[in-house]
């Protein structure tokens, strides 16, 4: 194999590692949660849990969206950013950017694509179950002019199938995560973006 194919086969095979250790970092960072936790997850069905972090940042930022969004609802709001954390969760395992474009807002979609390809380059797929019910809590809401950001702590047990030249793996972690939604409330769109992921504690 000539020098230059070498390497680009080695530079691409760092590329990669780099990314993907970047995004690991924050999403789908290990944390201690017990598996006797997964009860408070099971609340209407299994639904989100209640918004009970810093309630003082909580209500005040209710209240500053709530003059300007009159209908807005915590509990719909955190149903909603359940069902978008499931789907983005799901659709980066499956490098699905259709389903990931109007869910990110342009940074993060970036390095979620930059993610993929590595990952696709590496000729490596990937599969995700959750293993119990995501539990959601609504830390904080900021409203600055018209956009407001919504900081929602996530805690999920997932499992992760990887697949390779070397065959198949299965990791099983639990994960916390600060994961930030923004919208503009004036905008006739009425899904929120997320915009920053950060790794949380448990």
């Amino acid at each position: 194999m000539p020098d230059f194919e070498v390497l680009q086969i080695l530079f691409l095979a760092v590329v990669a590692a780099v990314v993907l250790y970047q995004l690991y970092a924050t999403l789908g960072r290990r944390v201690g949660r017990q598996p006797e936790d997964a009860a408070v997850t099971a609340q209407s069905g299994g639904g989100s849990a209640p918004v009970d972090a810093h309630p003082a940042l909580r209500t005040e930022g209710v209240a500053a969206l709530k003059s300007k969004q009159p209908d807005f609802d915590p509990t719909k709001f955190l149903a909603g950013a359940r069902s978008a954390y499931e789907q983005i969760v799901r659709a980066y395992a499956e490098g699905d950017r259709e389903t990931l474009k109007p869910l990110l807002a342009p940074e993060v979609m970036s390095n979620f694509e930059q993610a993929m390809v590595a990952r696709e380059t590496a000729g490596r797929t990937e599969k995700i179950e959750f293993l119990t019910p995501p539990r959601l809590d609504l830390e904080r809401i900021d409203v600055a002019g018209d956009l407001a950001k919504a900081v929602v702590r996530i805690l999920a047990e997932v499992r992760t199938r990887t697949k390779d030249e070397r065959g198949e793996g299965v990791d099983d972690r639990r994960t916390a995560e600060l994961w930030t939604f923004e919208r503009e409330v004036k905008s006739a769109n009425p899904n929120w973006q997320l915009s920053f992921v950060a790794a949380a504690e448990a």
